[in-house]
């Protein structure tokens, strides 16, 4: 298959992916993730073929606002045979937002150097994209976790959209984390800014050593973080993971993030206790061990699953 070809039939399901998500975004949502994920030539394609399709609708309303109202084969036609081209050459400015996408897969953590002299770090399955532009340098984290170290640029702030959520920076280093029910900051360095969409005038300033969150329908609020959180946080950029108190089904959790032989806690009441210590993320097994023997517990593997129960007396 020629490179043309292949091109070609990118376009195509760029093209059938635009008109789904604008008839039913929720449904098509994670089915796209995974499409895009198959290949980074996709998201370009799925951003020239939305910006196309906003362009055809409003040029069927004599210019007006485009409505999602016209839905079928006739605009998705219209976008693989020409409608792409034609927005273009009509100076349509197309949002660029994933100009560069990274993934990581489940366990992996990858650091990236961008353009601008910034680095980030990307935790396990996560999504990032990035686009720097004249006058502002955007990322987007689709899913999962990154910190960012900031190369200084008054001219350009970078600015990280997460969700509904916010961050401003210029220099500085800061995470952000998107949560089942929001969007968690923590900053390691320098001050950010951060905000919920559509709530800019509350904007909280958000400084070395604190950390914010951003849910749905609250505004950002900054408090200081406990010594050491933040780094103890942080410490998957090390393959670790710290726990402070935390209790055994977080710490479950936290270790199910990284690997595919996944930890289940047997007993409520066992799931509730809490442990301190520092271990490696790669390793459920031995922090299932060791575990075990602070609580009290019995270890069983049945698998790929590693089972946390209470000792039976018989």
């Amino acid at each position: 298959m020629s490179d043309a070809s292949t091109a070609r039939e990118i376009d195509e399901a760029a093209a059938d992916w635009a008109v789904r998500l604008d008839a039913d975004p929720a449904r098509y949502a994670a089915a796209v993730e995974t499409w895009l994920a198959g290949d980074p030539r996709r998201a370009g394609a799925l951003l020239r073929a939305r910006a196309a399709l906003s362009f055809i609708d409003a040029a069927a309303d004599g210019g007006g606002v485009a409505t999602p109202r016209r839905r079928g084969p006739s605009r998705r036609g219209l976008l693989a045979g020409g409608g792409l081209l034609a927005a273009g050459l009509a100076g349509l400015t197309v949002w660029r937002g994933m100009g560069d996408r990274y993934d990581t897969g489940l366990g992996e953590v990858r650091r990236v150097s961008l353009a601008d002299g910034s680095t980030t770090t990307i935790n396990t399955q996560s999504a990032v994209g990035v686009s720097l532009e004249p006058e502002v340098r955007r990322v987007r984290l689709a899913r999962g976790e990154a910190w960012f170290r900031v190369a200084k640029d008054a001219t350009r702030p970078f600015v990280v959209e997460a969700g509904n959520a916010r961050v401003r920076a210029v220099g500085t280093a800061f995470s952000v984390r998107r949560r089942d029910d929001g969007v968690e900051v923590l900053v390691t360095e320098g001050v950010v800014e951060v905000w919920r969409a559509g709530a800019e005038v509350s904007r909280s300033r958000v400084a070395a050593g604190e950390k914010a969150y951003v849910y749905e329908e609250q505004p950002a609020q900054a408090v200081r973080a406990a010594p050491n959180e933040i780094e103890d946080a942080l410490a998957w950029r090390q393959g670790q993971i710290v726990l402070t108190g935390t209790t055994l089904a977080e710490a479950a959790s936290e270790f199910n993030r990284y690997n595919h032989r996944k930890l289940v806690i047997d007993e409520p009441d066992l799931a509730g206790e809490t442990l301190v210590g520092r271990f490696r993320a790669d390793e459920p097994d031995s922090f299932a061990r060791a575990a075990a023997s602070t609580l009290g517990a019995a270890v069983r593997e049945d698998g790929g699953t590693i089972h946390l129960s209470r000792k039976r007396l018989y």
